[in-house]
């Protein structure tokens, strides 16, 4: 059985269709990275499967439970934290509150705590007093991945996060997901950048216009196949 489901997902922004009867799966200890242009649906898909956006019963399952109509803290509370697009710290804390902050809803123990975040992330210890704010992006990045950590989540959605980043940044932002994955948590990442999504990927999920057009493991998916899927098969 699956630990994340999504079935025939739809949803709206008002009377405008964002996404098509979505399907996807994510096992125990799975990398699911989700690829796509802007506007290809991506972070709509996390919002409905994180509850920013509600669904209606049966297109959205977690170990064998309904969420799609629960709210946000409800799914967390559950084991499902999101690293959501643009990082969206809090500005007026520092960045220890702001870790200190993913543990609001904790509901069982786990191996995420201030110290091992550090670990993962040794600068942030460094600057743990400074505002969350006034980080570099990439060291913003890495509270934010540490915040949603200190829920010790089952699942990790990760939306968006080498949006804007140089790439030796995104290298050691990416070289924290083994330690992750260690730890037992499965991962959904959205991502653009087609070789870093194939690299980190159990299974590759790409989508256009609201639906998957294109599903495989990294080493089934040609470069041609991937670029149809992506963009459009010419005409």
């Amino acid at each position: 059985m699956a630990l994340l489901e999504t079935r025939g997902l739809t949803a709206f922004y008002g009377d405008f269709q964002a996404l098509f009867g979505v399907d996807l799966t994510l096992a125990e200890g799975e990398t699911v990275a989700v690829i796509g242009a802007n506007g290809a649906g991506k972070t709509t898909l996390m919002r409905s499967i994180a509850g920013v956006i509600r669904q209606a019963l049966g297109m959205v399952r977690f170990d064998g439970r309904e969420i799609g109509a629960m709210a946000p803290d409800e799914i967390m509370a559950l084991g499902i934290a999101m690293v959501p697009e643009g990082r969206k710290l809090f500005p007026s804390l520092s960045v220890e509150e702001n870790l200190l902050m993913g543990a609001h809803r904790r509901k069982v123990a786990g191996p995420w705590r201030l110290e091992t975040v550090y670990d993962l992330f040794p600068i942030l210890k460094e600057r743990r007093g400074q505002p969350g704010t006034a980080l570099s992006g990439g060291q913003q990045q890495m509270v934010s991945i540490g915040r949603a950590l200190m829920s010790n989540p089952r699942v990790l959605l990760c939306d968006e996060i080498s949006l804007g980043l140089a790439p030796v940044v995104i290298r050691d932002i990416y070289a924290a997901f083994p330690r992750i994955r260690e730890t037992g948590a499965s991962i959904v990442v959205v991502e653009q950048d087609i070789g870093q999504a194939l690299k980190v990927a159990d299974r590759v999920h790409c989508m256009m216009e609201g639906r998957v057009t294109l599903s495989g493991r990294p080493e089934e998916l040609s470069r041609e196949a991937i670029h149809d899927a992506y963009f459009g098969a010419a005409a």
